[in-house]
């Protein structure tokens, strides 16, 4: 498959309060979001031209940039209308949404009280994160080796880049050796989260996922346990031992990009893709296209 660099492309880019044409959005190799982390983003999914739970992204986006100790300078109602036009100026329908926040040059130093915050956001096509095939069958997952740390460590809350940086590793890994994800452990030894997106496992025809006390409590993660309980299905959010997998039938995962994601194995272990994930997944694409 050809890569379209993501530098190179036509359409607009909505950057610092003004819509710009895409290769003209450009930050300084010197930004401070870059040396240090100090940038958070949001995915957002576009259907139909319209954004799920767009709002709740972006309440999360400034609540993100706060937690990073920054003050996102566009106000919700600023940035929902720039989303729109964003999507409008792309002719985009069905697609994926990317805000991102970022500390810029003015400082290159651990302190950097003084630097401007800086916004972007652009959008593209994007339908669907794995195949049809791969995805009705299930993804496979193996064992990541790092583990999503303690809210004492880091702003565990935040949907801020540097805590991306163990997942993007742990992914590679994974692919490396013939998987499509690895699952990570949190700090304690529970079972986490894949590395772009929330756990779900069905024991008995109930759902038990893992209490997001140390991960990101995912918009898609609280859409799937709502639609659960509307469809009867009892869901528990708790601490889960990697050990518990062999009680296990069905696996899934959520995510904006994800969307709901069956696996079908987790290093060797097998899982089917059952009914409580079938009808979520029919209830999750009814909910996004309402």
């Amino acid at each position: 498959m050809e890569l379209i660099p993501f530098d190179d492309r036509d359409g607009f880019i909505w950057m610092d309060g003004t819509l710009i044409p895409w290769r003209d959005a450009k930050l300084h190799v010197l930004s401070h979001g870059l040396h240090y982390g100090s940038c958070v983003f949001e995915g957002e999914r576009a259907y139909g031209g319209k954004i799920f739970k767009s709002r709740e992204h972006t309440e999360r986006f400034h609540a993100s940039g706060e937690l990073l100790g920054f003050t996102i300078p566009y106000s919700v109602e600023v940035l929902e209308a720039a989303k729109s036009e964003v999507l409008k100026a792309n002719n985009i329908v069905d697609g994926y949404v990317r805000p991102v926040a970022w500390r810029g040059s003015e400082m290159m130093a651990i302190s950097a009280q003084a630097t401007t915050i800086h916004v972007a956001i652009a959008s593209w096509a994007w339908p669907t994160m794995y195949k049809a095939d791969i995805k009705e069958k299930g993804i496979r997952l193996t064992m990541a080796e790092f583990k999503r740390p303690s809210p004492e460590m880091a702003p565990v809350a935040s949907k801020a880049a540097g805590l991306y940086m163990i997942c993007t590793i742990s992914k590679h890994k994974a692919e490396k050796a013939g998987f499509q994800d690895a699952l990570m452990l949190d700090y304690r030894g529970y079972l986490a989260e894949a590395t772009g997106a929330n756990l779900f496992l069905v024991i008995d025809g109930e759902i038990h996922t893992p209490k997001a006390d140390c991960f990101l409590d995912g918009i898609t993660r609280r859409t799937i346990i709502a639609l659960a309980k509307d469809h009867g299905i009892t869901v528990h959010e708790r601490h889960i031992k990697p050990e518990e997998l062999v009680r296990v039938q069905e696996v899934f995962l959520t995510g904006t990009a994800a969307e709901i994601t069956p696996v079908s194995e987790v290093d060797g272990q097998m899982f089917v893709v059952g009914d409580v994930t079938k009808t979520l997944m029919a209830a999750y694409s009814a909910a996004v296209r309402a």
